[in-house]
């Protein structure tokens, strides 16, 4: 039986409900947070390798906010896309379909963290409609370039070790739990031990939730070949950093940067955390978040 988190008595509060829809031949599944006629309505997407699960720390802070939060396909419980590729370009198309399938596009306002932020600025720069966009650890530039390029280098290995080994083997190594706790390590950083064994049991528990390795590959490879800086000038509508001066993936300068080429941006920069806002400092991410979109 998994330990509560520390934000476990706030989700508690929050009502959910969950749902399912069929878009591009995914089976997506959803979980729907916080009152339904809630003034505002979110649709977060989560980043890489992760689920719905990871982003509940925020909305445990957000109980007045109604927020949305599907598995991507190929991610958690939902099944892979069956009518386009895991890419920027295919999970784009999914989210426009899933917006529509939910009569959310246009009304509700999209947040990104991480990989998600790549997914969701590079579909609002082509066209999306949505009021607001909220980007949680926005990869403001290309991965490879980040403060930890040779890591990210080893990743880039790392997936292709599994690519090219057998089957078996190949999905094994690439839920390999030791590689999952190296990752955690590296990023979280904490020093509340507590709060930063309960990451690492998150990451133990949903960070091999993808269905295949095609899936896991193909996404990847979109998350270090794609950032948002590329399509900055292209976003249009208000948009919401939350950066953090000590995110290995993004350095908060490239954040900033990215800050001055979006048409009409605003910064938060939280302090002493790294690439896990969500799970290290979701209270002050959701009340930036909160302020942001309020009516």
């Amino acid at each position: 039986m998994p330990t509560p988190g520390p934000y476990a008595e706030l989700l508690a509060a929050v009502p959910v409900r969950t749902g399912e829809v069929a878009v591009l031949g995914s089976l997506t599944r959803y979980w729907d947070y916080g009152p339904e006629d809630a003034d505002t309505t979110i649709l977060a997407v989560h980043g890489l390798r992760g689920d719905h699960h990871g982003l509940e720390p925020v909305v445990a802070h957000l109980p007045h906010v109604r927020v949305l939060m599907p598995d991507l396909p190929g991610f958690g419980v939902s099944t892979p896309m069956t009518e386009a590729a895991h890419d920027v370009p295919g999970y784009g198309r999914w989210l426009r379909a899933l917006l529509d399938a939910l009569g959310l596009t246009g009304s509700a306002v999209v947040l990104g963290h991480s990989f998600g932020s790549i997914v969701t600025a590079h579909a609002v720069a082509a066209g999306l409609p949505t009021p607001r966009l909220v980007l949680v650890n926005p990869i403001a530039a290309p991965a490879l370039a980040g403060p930890r390029g040779v890591l990210t280098r080893l990743a880039v290995f790392y997936y292709w070790l599994g690519a090219r080994l057998p089957e078996r083997v190949g999905f094994a190594l690439l839920r390999s739990r030791a590689v999952t706790r190296f990752m955690s390590a590296s990023m979280a950083k904490t020093r509340d031990r507590a709060l930063r064994s309960w990451i690492h049991a998150e990451h133990d528990r949903y960070f091999g939730s993808f269905a295949d390795r095609r899936v896991v590959l193909e996404a990847f490879r979109a998350s270090v070949s794609a950032h948002v800086g590329e399509v900055a000038e292209r976003v249009l509508v208000p948009t919401l950093l939350i950066a953090a001066d000590r995110d290995d993936i993004t350095p908060l300068e490239r954040s900033r940067e990215l800050a001055t080429r979006l048409p009409h941006a605003s910064l938060v920069v939280l302090e002493g955390v790294g690439h896990l806002i969500h799970y290290e400092r979701p209270a002050e991410a959701a009340a930036a978040i909160a302020a942001f979109v309020a009516p």
